[in-house]
């Protein structure tokens, strides 16, 4: 489906730790409304859909929520 690279898309240089930002990163993430908050309400919606083309939609979404990039 992916492959996944143990690689940085970007260089990071952090010159300063910044508590505050990281805060809000890591909610975008993982908080109610971060990504995996997303993927696993695409997955277990399909579940109740009865077109199985919404569903395979839904699945297809929800894996690609959880892709790293």
């Amino acid at each position: 489906m992916w492959t996944y690279e143990k690689t940085l898309e970007y260089p990071v240089k952090i010159a300063r730790p910044n508590a505050k930002l990281a805060k809000v990163i890591i909610s975008q993430f993982g908080g109610p409304d971060g990504e995996l908050g997303a993927s696993q309400r695409y997955l277990s919606q399909r579940y109740s859909v009865g077109d199985k083309r919404v569903a395979g939609v839904l699945t297809d979404i929800g894996t690609e929520e959880l892709n790293p990039r």
